[in-house]
């Protein structure tokens, strides 16, 4: 997105989806921007949303940007009037990636310096915004911790992710927060790749900006259904590709797993499910985890690399084959931007020429 696209956003910021100047709401508890980017093909969680945005909007300001389809982008507009700024994407946006155009609309539109962009299952209490808030007083970027609640089956299996990333240093959650005017600055960020939030966090490191990643402020996430989680494995294992120690270590599971069946160890295997479990259970007690994360959740670790495990070789075909893995209704090949110092074997198996 060109940054005369920003400014044709920002000089629409202050008008609704209607065209007309919205009503004044009262002042907020926090001079924040919550940014929202949102597509929509079902209305089944509207009521629980509006909820949220209805206490949320008390604490700060709120500006969803919906890239609904217009029957629900109607639907949405009569639930949230008065809560929230309620804008459609700049048109003018472009990039595979709809969310990141919907993050520049949202980042133009708002009114404060401070801006938190979250998912639609974010859930925040005025405790997390207000550290937040403290923190952007002095970085460029906060990159909180999320936790799921409630807890199905498949939330436990993904939270084993969640620990062995907080083990190892630190997790990807679905918000982070960030100084309006360095986003600005640095000009935004790519809206051709998968792992937005990735992109995004590299973006403001290479811009310069700071980044702080507190194990211990938590916000909480509703987790998917188990067929939207279901969908996500292989492309959430294609965001690796931008990751190469992880993507490297993910493709060498399976190998390792057969050539311990092969040589008939049992108790290989299961000496390494336990220092997996081991690994992940660091990452539990980390910053008082277990306030937020069960005992049971550490045993979800072993499974959840078993299944990395599978799909990345499923993500790595689908690069070499289709050139991308699908995301909506398009494909989107570039994970995120590589670190400076990218391996040649990551360019080899992805049959790329290094830069």
């Amino acid at each position: 997105m060109s940054l005369g696209a920003h400014g044709d956003a920002a000089r629409r910021a202050g008008r609704d989806n209607t065209g007309t100047t919205p009503t004044t709401r009262a002042p907020t508890v926090l001079p924040m921007s919550y940014v929202l980017p949102l597509r929509w093909g079902t209305d089944s969680g509207l009521d629980e949303l509006t909820g949220y945005l209805r206490r949320l909007s008390g604490l700060v300001e709120v500006i969803v940007v919906d890239g609904s389809p217009p029957e629900l982008f109607a639907r949405h507009a009569a639930a949230w009037q008065g809560l929230v700024r309620h804008l459609p994407p700049d048109p003018g946006g472009r990039g595979l990636n709809g969310k990141v155009v919907g993050v520049h609309t949202g980042v133009d539109a708002a009114h404060h310096e401070h801006v938190v962009i979250a998912d639609d299952d974010v859930r925040y209490d005025e405790a997390g915004l207000r550290a937040v808030h403290r923190l952007l007083g002095r970085v460029d970027l906060v990159r909180p911790q999320n936790y799921f609640d409630p807890l199905p089956w498949h939330a436990w299996w993904d939270t084993g992710r969640t620990l062995l990333n907080r083990a190892l240093g630190n997790d990807y959650p679905g918000t982070l927060a960030v100084r309006r005017s360095t986003f600005h600055a640095m000009g935004g960020y790519d809206p051709d790749v998968l792992f937005e939030n990735l992109e995004l966090i590299r973006t403001v490191r290479a811009y310069g900006g700071v980044e702080a990643a507190p194990p211990g402020l938590y916000v909480r996430r509703l987790p998917p259904d188990a067929t939207h989680f279901r969908g996500q494995r292989v492309r959430q294992a294609y965001d690796d590709l931008a990751q190469p120690a992880r993507l490297l270590t993910a493709l060498a599971v399976l190998p390792a797993l057969a050539a311990a069946v092969a040589s008939r160890r049992p108790r290989l295997l299961l000496g390494t499910a336990v220092a997996v479990v081991a690994v992940a259970e660091v990452g539990r007690r980390r910053a008082d985890g277990g306030i937020v994360f069960p005992p049971s959740t550490s045993l979800a670790a072993p499974l959840w690399l078993l299944e990395r495990g599978i799909c990345s070789w499923l993500a790595l075909a689908q690069r070499v084959l289709h050139g991308g893995v699908r995301y909506g209704d398009r494909r989107i090949r570039r994970p995120a931007r590589p670190h400076h110092h990218v391996p040649a074997i990551l360019h080899f198996l992805l049959g790329q020429k290094p830069r």
